[in-house]
């Protein structure tokens, strides 16, 4: 895909969040071995996190639809975006009291820096809000508020935006760096339980602003969103 290098890029910006987190005066580092390498575990990481460690769902028991839904949510990586950051006494750290509700709405932001060369795309230290050859693009509210965020989505919409690509299943397609083309492998299943899991959360208004098309003069020098 043509802006996939992007979202390895985001991941990186996160990862070193989460790394610099680790070196402050944070939890021991709790490893394991993978192919001679010491790497840190999953827990370790929902641990900074601040959320309590999830424990893996075998296929074949009795599984609670929500729980199975926060458990992906979790290793899915959906904090890093549609949770604000901010930072925190042992580094950047996500915003839980606004858990999955999207960039924050009254966070006015600046003009995004200019792309130029190999310097692409930026992002917003709340790792939120994303500018690019996209445009700018926003981190959706997961949220079920009726008004701002998926309070009237119905399971179908849900599964249709995931599988589609477009919002709705049906608008505009969703931008950069969300990985929707992964997700989309998901069985209906297992997006029906993230479903479940993101309906369970407390809703938050958050109107979160519409996307900033790209500016083709903009474009035409070699810069991004300046």
């Amino acid at each position: 895909m043509k802006f996939r290098s992007v979202l390895f890029a985001g991941a990186a910006v996160a990862a070193v969040f989460i790394l610099a987190a680790a070196l402050r005066q944070g939890p021991p580092i709790q490893t394991r071995e993978t192919a001679g390498l010491h790497v840190p575990t999953p827990e370790f990481f929902a641990q900074l996190a601040g959320a309590e460690p999830v424990q893996a769902v075998h296929p074949g028991g009795a599984v609670d639809p929500v729980e199975r839904g926060r458990y992906l949510v979790t290793i899915g990586g959906c904090n890093d975006c549609h949770t604000p950051w901010v930072m925190g006494p042992e580094g950047p750290q996500p915003d839980l009291t606004r858990m999955l509700s999207g960039h924050p709405a009254d966070l006015e932001m600046p003009a995004a820096p200019a792309a130029l060369g190999l310097w692409m795309w930026s992002g917003a230290a709340t790792n939120t809000a994303f500018a690019g050859p996209w445009g700018v693009s926003f981190a959706a509210n997961l949220t079920p508020d009726e008004n701002t965020g998926t309070g009237i989505w119905t399971e179908e919409i849900f599964i249709n935006t995931i599988r589609s690509g477009r919002h709705w299943g049906q608008s505009r397609p969703l931008l950069p760096p969300m990985p929707w083309f992964n997700y989309r492998e998901m069985s209906d299943e297992d997006l029906k339980a993230v479903f479940a899991y993101l309906q369970s959360l407390p809703p938050v208004y958050n109107p979160v602003p519409q996307p900033v098309p790209p500016q083709p003069a903009t474009l035409a020098d070699g810069a991004i969103g300046g």
